[in-house]
């Protein structure tokens, strides 16, 4: 049973992990004629960031948001957004059109963002 939930939880976070990530990607790509990537990619995030922090407490733990939980889970999304924005830039450095350049990095910091919000909604 317990292996179970805890398949169904990586399920939930991947349907909230799509439509967070397709938020995010979509405000990015219509920013990016006025803004420079990071500033673009940034407010991307944060816009997403109300949303998936809603359904993620709701839908994929089925938690009630408190404080607490709030408190780390902007903390987990304040790593993840370092992180994103040192992979967005890599990439950018390494020649990806910036258009495809969160690809791979939503590929590296999505896993790690699901282990960092886990900890902290769980908890």
């Amino acid at each position: 049973m317990k292996h179970s939930k805890g398949l169904g939880e990586i399920i939930r976070f991947g349907i909230v992990g799509v439509i967070a990530t397709g938020i995010q990607y979509g405000i990015y790509y219509l920013l990016l004629g006025h803004l420079n990537e990071t500033a673009a990619n940034t407010v991307g995030y944060l816009v997403s960031f109300v949303c998936n922090f809603i359904m993620t407490t709701y839908f994929t733990f089925q938690v009630k948001p408190n404080r607490k939980k709030a408190g780390g889970f902007a903390l987990s999304h304040l790593v993840n957004l370092i992180l994103q924005n040192i992979f967005l830039n890599l990439f950018l450095w390494l020649g990806v059109a910036k258009e495809w350049a969160p690809l791979p990095m939503f590929a590296i910091c999505v896993p790690i963002n699901f282990l960092l919000v886990r900890f902290f909604v769980k908890r």
